[in-house]
Parts: C-alpha cells; structure tokens; sequence
C-alpha cells in the first residue's frame, strides 16, 4: 500500500477507535435516543457508522444504485456489539480492497451511482471525511442534546 494510503488508513483507525470508545459507554436504551424528529437515532447514526467503509468502498468501485440499495436493505443490526463487529469487519474490507490496488487503479476515475467521478484515492479520502462527519455528529449529539460528553480526544 502506498504511503498516502497508509496516512489516510492512520486516519480511519483513529475515528474508528474515538467511534469504539464512545459507543462502549453506551447503554443499549441510550441507542434509542432520536434527538431530532425524523433524523437518525444515536443506534442508527452508530449503524450508519459501521456500513461506511463497505458503502463507500463499494462506490469507489462504481456500484450502481440497485446494488447500494440492496446492500443498506440487508444491513439491520441491533445492538452496539453487532454495530461495532461489523465496523471493525468492513474497516478491514475497505483495507484489503485498497492494498490490492495498483498505483494505476488509485489513480483510475470511477462514476458513482449519482454522477461523481473521483479517482480511486479521493473516495477514500471521502470516506475518511464521511466518517469522520458522522463522528462529529454523534459526539455532538450526546453533548449537547443529552449532556453526555463522552471526554475523548477527538484528534490526536
């Protein structure tokens, strides 16, 4: 694996890590809190988590529409133990796809199912992005809809 994926890996492992920690001081009833109406629930912000590096890795292979739709249909997890296997699975998928790529597929252009094309490299720099995005908003979440400030360090 190039040294930029490696960086950007650097920087999945410690979201990933802040995401772990933060749901373990979580209770399974606190992952039903839905601190606004019609968004998600701190469980399915936690579920949306742990499909990302799958999800993304997937678009980064140009999967259309009908393919994504199939694989977030088949995803219901239930409890933090079940979210956090899986996050810590596809982690290690999106790492294996990405250390079989050439220098030459990093650099390939690929189209996602809504028309953005990026090179294999920046959607994984999007995914670093998304997840740490997500983790923004469930640290959010918990600090100032439910006073619960988890006290981690969000950044090395």
């Amino acid at each position: 694996m190039n040294m930029y994926c490696q960086s950007a890996f650097h920087q999945l492992e410690v979201v990933i890590a802040s995401i772990s920690e933060i749901a373990g001081q979580l209770t399974e009833e606190e992952l039903a809190l839905r601190p606004t109406e019609e968004k998600y629930s701190i469980g399915e912000l936690l579920e949306h988590l742990s499909i990302i590096p799958a999800a993304d890795g997937k678009v980064a292979e140009s999967a259309s529409e009908e393919e994504m739709n199939a694989l977030y249909r088949s995803y219901s997890l239930q409890s933090k133990e079940e979210i956090l296997e899986r996050l810590f699975e596809h982690f290690s998928q999106l790492k294996t796809q990405y250390e079989n790529y050439t220098e030459q597929d990093l650099h390939t252009e690929t189209v996602s199912w809504w028309g953005v094309t990026y090179t294999r490299y920046e959607w994984l720099l999007q995914i670093v992005a998304h997840m740490y995005h997500h983790r923004g908003q469930l640290h959010a979440m918990l600090v100032h809809s439910y006073r619960k400030d988890p006290e981690i360090l969000l950044f090395e």
